[in-house]
């Protein structure tokens, strides 16, 4: 249906049998963060306020997570624009390759949020971050948010 035949942005998912019996450090890799200020198309801005971040992966100062080991994780973001009359997209990006987006572009609605989410099978050191491609995002009290976790290991 999307064309992809097995594969996966250049990886081929081998599906296994054998499944590790224990996960050791890896069992509980998952983050959650937050915009806490407003973010503009092309801004760097502040970093993001962590919510949770348990086994490290996601790095604060560029606001991307990296993967510790290889597996098949979930990743998920909310983004809310702040004026009407814009569009705005969101992309998450795997390394330099945008995998998903998420547009809102109703040019009568103040407020307005774009809401994507994907599985992706990555590799240790794969970064996963969220590109803001056009248009201003909403700060303050957690408008905008990007969270991912590992699902299990392969």
């Amino acid at each position: 249906m999307w064309g992809l035949s097995g594969q996966s942005f250049g990886r081929t998912l081998t599906p296994t049998l054998k499944m590790r019996s224990t996960w050791g450090c890896c069992s509980r890799t998952l983050f959650s963060a937050s915009a806490d200020t407003a973010k503009r198309s092309g801004d760097a801005g502040r970093a993001p306020q962590v919510l949770v971040n348990e086994g490290g992966g996601f790095d604060r100062a560029s606001g991307s997570f990296v993967a510790p080991v290889r597996g098949v994780y979930s990743f998920r973001f909310h983004v809310v624009k702040v004026y009407n009359r814009q569009t705005v997209q969101v992309s998450l990006m795997l390394n330099t390759w945008p995998v998903i987006s998420a547009f809102a572009n109703d040019p009568d609605v103040t407020r307005e949020a774009a809401t994507s989410s994907v599985l992706l099978p990555l590799d240790p050191g794969d970064r996963v971050s969220l590109r803001l491609r056009r248009g201003n995002l909403l700060g303050g009290w957690k408008y905008s948010s990007f969270s991912g976790f590992l699902i299990f290991p392969l």
